[in-house]
C-alpha cells in the first residue's frame, strides 16, 4: 500500500472547473475527509481518483504508479481500490455473506481462503450472527456494516467513501461515524471519505480538507480546522464562529467597534479590511468593567435563551455588529442590557478574505 497523491489536478466542464488545480497528498494508512457545500467539488474529486472521471489537467498517483492524467488514465478495475456509494448496493437474493464475499469469488480465490477471510470480517464488524440474513432484513446500519465488510475484504489499496452514511437517521449516523473509524483502525487502509457533515468529518478524519468552489480552502487535522481557520470561508463552515470585519492597524491590532483588537492568524496590514473569526463560547460576557481592558468590546443584549445546559446570547456592538456569545447557564443577563465582552487575543483570529 501507498500514498495518493493529487498534483495540480482539474477537470473542467466546459468553461467551468468543477475541480480547480487541487493538491493532496493522502499519507498511506491515513484517513482524509473532503468536506465541503453541495457542488464544491468534492465528490468529482473522489470520481477522479476511482478512474470513473478523467482528469482535465493534471494527475494522480499511488506510490510511484501514475494512475490518472489526461494523456493516460487506468481504468477502475486495476487501481485496486474499493468504493462505498451513498446507496449500499446490496443484492438482495443474497445473504450477508453472500454479499460479502462476492468480490472474493470474482478473483477466483479458493474456498478455504474465502471462508477465512469471511469469518474474519465478519468478527471485527460484528456481522456474525446476521451471516445468513438478506439485506431486506436489515437494519440501515447493519447494511451499511456489510458494504463496508464487503469492500474491506478485497484488501484494497484505497478505500473511496462517497457520503456513506447519508441515508441514515440522526442518531444511527452518530453511532455508525465511531464504527468508520473503529473499521478504519482495524485495518488501516488509506481512505478518501467524502462528506458534507462535519460532525463526520472531525469524528472520523486524521486530515480534513475543506474544500470551495473546486478548489482546497485548507488542509489539516481537525484540530487545525476548528481551532485555527486560515480564512473567511472555512471560519464560517466549520462549526459556529462570529466573523467580525475590523480595519488594520500599525502592530498588527485590528481596529473593531472602536476598539484595537490583538489578534492571532495571518498578516494585518494597515488600513485594510479584517475580517477576524472568534467562537461564540470563547468570548466572556460580563455586567461589570473587568480591570484588563485589553480586547474588550462594549455591546448591548438584545436576546438571550436559555438552553438548559447553556445560555445563548445575541449581542450588538456600537457599529451595528451582532455576535453570537454562549456561557454557561448559572449567570443570566436580561435583553437590553449594557454588557462588556472580553475577546481573547489568541481566540481571535485574523483571516484572509
Amino acid at each position: 500500500m501507498a500514498a495518493v497523491e493529487l498534483r495540480g489536478l482539474t477537470k473542467r466542464y466546459g468553461e467551468a472547473a468543477v475541480v480547480d488545480r487541487v493538491s493532496l497528498t493522502i499519507e498511506h494508512g491515513h484517513l482524509v475527509c473532503l468536506l465541503g457545500p453541495s457542488g464544491c467539488g468534492k465528490t468529482t474529486t473522489l470520481r477522479l481518483i476511482a478512474g470513473f472521471v478523467e482528469p482535465s489537467e493534471g494527475e494522480i498517483r499511488v506510490g510511484e504508479r501514475l494512475i490518472s492524467s489526461p494523456a493516460n488514465t487506468v481504468p477502475p478495475e486495476r487501481r485496486n481500490m474499493s468504493m462505498i456509494f451513498q446507496s449500499y448496493a446490496l443484492w438482495p437474493h443474497m445473504t450477508v455473506a453472500e454479499n460479502i464475499v462476492y468480490g472474493l469469488k470474482l478473483r477466483k480465490l479458493d474456498r478455504d481462503t474465502i471462508g477465512k477471510k469471511l469469518d474474519a470480517i465478519l468478527a471485527t464488524t460484528k456481522l456474525a450472527p446476521l451471516a445468513q440474513r438478506y439485506p431486506g432484513e436489515l437494519s440501515g446500519g447493519q447494511q451499511q456494516r456489510v458494504a463496508l465488510a464487503r469492500a474491506l475484504i478485497v484488501e484494497p489499496e484505497t478505500l473511496l467513501l462517497d457520503e456513506p452514511l447519508s441515508n441514515l437517521d440522526a442518531n444511527l449516523r452518530e453511532e455508525m461515524r465511531f464504527e468508520v473509524r473503529r473499521l478504519h483502525d482495524a485495518y488501516r487502509y488509506t481512505t478518501v471519505y467524502v462528506t458534507h457533515d462535519q460532525a463526520e468529518a472531525m469524528t472520523t478524519a486524521d486530515l480534513i480538507a475543506v474544500m470551495n468552489a473546486g478548489k482546497i480552502e485548507q488542509a489539516g487535522t481537525p484540530e487545525d480546522i476548528y481551532d485555527r481557520p486560515s480564512s473567511e470561508f472555512v471560519a464560517r463552515f466549520i462549526g459556529s464562529s462570529n466573523v467580525i470585519r475590523g480595519v488594520g492597524l500599525a502592530g498588527g491590532r485590528v481596529e473593531f467597534a472602536g476598539v484595537p483588537l490583538r489578534c492571532v492568524g495571518a498578516k494585518v496590514e494597515a488600513g485594510a479590511s479584517t475580517p477576524v473569526s472568534i467562537r461564540p463560547h470563547d468570548i466572556a460576557i460580563s455586567l461589570r468593567q473587568p480591570g484588563d481592558t485589553d480586547n474588550l468590546v462594549p455591546a448591548t443584549v438584545v436576546r438571550q435563551v436559555f438552553l438548559g445546559g447553556s445560555r445563548d446570547y445575541m449581542v450588538e456592538s456600537k457599529d451595528g455588529t451582532q455576535l453570537r456569545v454562549v456561557t454557561a447557564a448559572a449567570e443570566s443577563i436580561p435583553q437590553g442590557s449594557a454588557v462588556w465582552l472580553g475577546l481573547p487575543p489568541d481566540r481571535c483570529r485574523a483571516l484572509t478574505g
